[in-house]
């Protein structure tokens, strides 16, 4: 059952951050290198992330790695951005088990190659019993599509009889989505200096705070996540109550 982090009052260390790793082209560019260089050296901004989670507290941390959207992009990209995937896969499972991260991935892994599927299957399984951190990536994901898969699966049940659709309730919908065994996100962190949440969790940003960084993905390291952590940390979280509600229930 997913669960508000916190039910009001000053915000703490959050639970779930998710981050949009925006950015990796224009810091490529900027350095007059191909678009694929942007996307290797992200992968040292998620190592910092998944470094700063374990030794702060957070429990999950969730990538938006690759959208449903994605698929537009130049064929090279798509193909260099897959090739790394697998890679990555491959070469980081032992390192997430020594660290006790267990991976996660969601998204519709239909369109993936099947070498690419069973590399996510075995990662999933190597690291399913770590508990110091859930890592979630988020490939091939959207969240209209979550949804609607969520409600696919309460469509059948109900064609089936096993469920009365007049009874179905908001718990319903979330214990479907694919973070269904997860906490709500407390914060998501977009880089790149853009403001959008780019079809992200949009059920399960309901009451996320947000932060923007115009820092490209590459360059958001260690320092930059734990200012985004203290920025969370001076904010009130207050669910639809007032201030002087919180503070009399304190």
């Amino acid at each position: 059952m997913n669960n508000n982090s916190s039910t009001g009052a000053q915000a703490e260390m959050p639970r779930h951050v998710a981050i949009i790793m925006d950015g990796n082209n224009r810091w490529a560019r900027k350095r007059y290198l191909p678009g694929v260089a942007g996307h290797k050296a992200g992968v040292d901004a998620v190592k910092a992330m998944i470094e700063v989670c374990i030794e702060d507290g957070v429990e999950v941390l969730t990538l938006f790695a690759f959208s449903s959207e994605n698929w537009r992009r130049p064929e090279d990209e798509v193909g260099a951005l897959m090739e790394l995937f697998l890679g990555a896969l491959r070469r980081e499972v032992r390192k997430l088990r020594e660290n006790g991260v267990r991976l996660q991935i969601i998204g519709d892994r239909s369109r993936f190659a099947p070498e690419l599927q069973q590399a996510m299957q075995k990662a999933e399984e190597a690291t399913a019993n770590e508990t110091r951190l859930t890592l979630v990536i988020a490939a091939n994901y959207g969240g209209h599509w979550d949804v609607t898969q969520a409600v696919r699966q309460l469509a059948v049940e109900a064609a089936r009889g096993g469920l009365d659709p007049v009874r179905i309730t908001e718990q319903d919908i979330e214990s479907r989505l694919s973070t269904a065994d997860l906490p709500m996100p407390d914060l998501c962190i977009r880089t790149g200096g853009e403001k959008r949440i780019s079809n992200f969790l949009l059920w399960q940003f309901a009451y996320t705070e947000f932060y923007f960084s115009d820092l490209f993905w590459p360059d958001f390291k260690q320092d930059a996540l734990r200012e985004a952590l203290a920025d969370f940390s001076c904010r009130q979280r207050r669910f639809g109550k007032t201030s002087e509600q919180l503070a009399a229930e304190s």
